[in-house]
This record gives structure tokens, sequence and C-alpha cells, in this order.
């Protein structure tokens, strides 16, 4: 198998990974990027994005990741496509197989691979990603004010996007498999006392209606076999992301659920060299702003390190 040495190696190509690069090319560490299976990262499934900081008009999801990539390109970036199959960061350098095909000898590692938003799996819901249906409340919640929506879900997560959008939308359905609320109690109080909130209990999607307008309505099927549709213009899914750690798990400390843990405050892992960024050790805030300030965090550790 062929095999290359690489000072830095950054896996992932959101606003963490992206970052990172613009921070190692420009520190002269002559960084290598793997984009991964999405290009782009979740951004490039959204349209518009209005809460970036210095886009006073937003800007469309996959202009603001060419963007970003363009100006890691710029400082020298080797942006490269391909996927990691495996890693070894036993010791270092740390080796990594790309497309089961070539090894790659890193001595420092930035893991941005980021989250996956868990889907129902409907064919409707794919049909409609990005045109009315959405993993990201706080992403997508301002394009439907004043109109009716749904949040699937029954955790904290979806408690808190379906009293996030009552702010904003004329109604809320949370649609809830259980028939209880997972949330915290102080959560589902809050659900419970907004006015434009109803909780649909042991309901299931069937199907995302809609038309070349995007979302139009969702048909529910509750348990007992009855059926129903409500009109809507928004579909909202809050049922947990994914971190995409596999490749590292046994080797790197995660939490329960599978997102790197890192030193507080800080990029680094429990193994010297290697840090993360972004979406996959953040299961709290997953925003771009803030994947792009962890990524600026991330290279600027690795520096520090490769400069001791």
């Amino acid at each position: 198998m062929e095999t290359e040495n690489v000072k830095v190696l950054i896996i992932g190509s959101g606003p963490a990974g992206y970052t990172a690069a613009i921070y190692t090319s420009r520190a002269n560490l002559q960084p290598v990027l793997y984009e991964g299976i999405e290009p782009g990262g979740q951004l490039t499934t959204t349209t518009e994005v209005e809460n970036f900081p210095g886009y006073p008009d937003g800007v469309d999801g996959n202009q603001m990741m060419a963007d970003m990539r363009r100006q890691a390109e710029r400082f020298g970036t080797d942006i490269r496509s391909g996927v990691i199959t495996q890693a070894d960061l036993s010791q270092r350098p740390f080796r990594v197989v790309v497309d089961g095909t070539k090894e790659l000898r890193a001595e420092a590692l930035i893991i941005a691979t980021g989250a996956s938003a868990k889907y129902l799996g409907l064919p409707s819901e794919t049909k409609f990603r990005g045109q009315g249906v959405s993993a990201c409340a706080t992403c997508d919640g301002f394009f439907y004010r004043k109109k009716d929506v749904a949040v699937v879900g029954g955790g904290d997560t979806a408690c808190e996007e379906a009293t996030y959008l009552a702010s904003l939308c004329r109604q809320v359905y949370l649609i809830v498999r259980k028939p209880f609320l997972r949330a915290s109690k102080a959560m589902q109080q809050r659900v419970f006392d907004t006015p434009n909130i109803e909780v649909l209990f042991e309901h299931n999607t069937v199907e995302v209606l809609g038309d070349d307008s995007g979302v139009t309505g969702a048909l529910l099927r509750k348990t007992d076999g009855t059926e129903r549709t409500i009109d809507i213009s928004g579909f909202f899914l809050a049922i947990g992301h994914h971190p995409n750690t596999e490749l590292f798990a046994g080797q790197l400390e995660l939490d329960a659920e599978g997102y790197i843990r890192t030193e507080p405050g800080t990029s680094k892992t429990n193994i010297e060299g290697v840090f993360a960024a972004g979406d996959v050790k953040d299961p709290h805030y997953r925003q771009a702003v803030t994947a792009a300030g962890s990524g600026c965090i991330a290279a600027l550790d690795c520096e520090r390190f490769l400069l001791k």
C-alpha cells in the first residue's frame, strides 16, 4: 500500500475543518484535508444561512462552504476528496487509510467529522429536505414566521425547538411517538404552558406532504390506527444527532452518545497530538459559528503541540 507522510491531517470539511485548515495553512503547517462523504458538511443541506456573522443579507449554505474552501486553498491547504476508512492512533505518527487504498502517516490529527441529524427515513422527507424539512429550528425557524409547523420528537431538544418555534410561528404541532415526553420536567412544563403548541401523543408520521412550493402538510397515524392530516409549512426533526466517530471508537475517549471528549476549554483529546473540532465534540450548540470557532481552537492547539 502506498504511504505518504503529512504534518497535519484534517478529517472533515465543514466550518470546523475548513477553519482549522485556514489557520494551520497560514501557520505554514502544510495541512492535508480530506473532505469525507459530505463535502462541506451539514450546511450544504440547508438553503439560506441567516445567522452567520458578516452576511447581513444571509448566504446560501453551499456558497458559504465554497467560500471557506477557497479561503483554505488560498493559503495552501491540500484539499482532497476521499473518505478515511481506518485509523490507528496507538502511536505517532498516526496512521490512517484513505478509501482502503492509501496509508497516510500524520504527526498531528484534527478530527472534524461532524454529526449527522437522525431522520425518520421516509422518501417524502428526503424529497423535501431543504424545502420545508429541516433538522435545525435555530437555523431555519425564522423562515416560518406566522406559519404552522411540526416538530418530531419527545426529548429536551424537541421541546426546546418547539418552544423556540412557538415564539415565531402561529401554531406548532409536537409529534410524539410515545404517550409521554422524555424531556426534563421543566422543559415539559414550558411546552404545556405555551398556548400555541399542540402535543400529539402516540402519533407517527406516515408521510410528509407537499408540492413544487415545498412542504404543505403531514399524514400522521395514531397508535390505534386512526389517521389525520395536519396543514404545515415546516417539518422539523428533533430526534437526535449521531456523531461520526465510529472510526475512533475504542481509541479516543467518547461520551455515552459517542461524541469525542475534549479537555474543557481546549480541543485536546485523551491522545496527545489528536484534536477534535466542531459537532463531533459538541452535542449542545451545533452552530456553524461555534464549529468555526472550535476549528480555530484546534488549529492553535495543534500548532503549539508541533512547536514543542
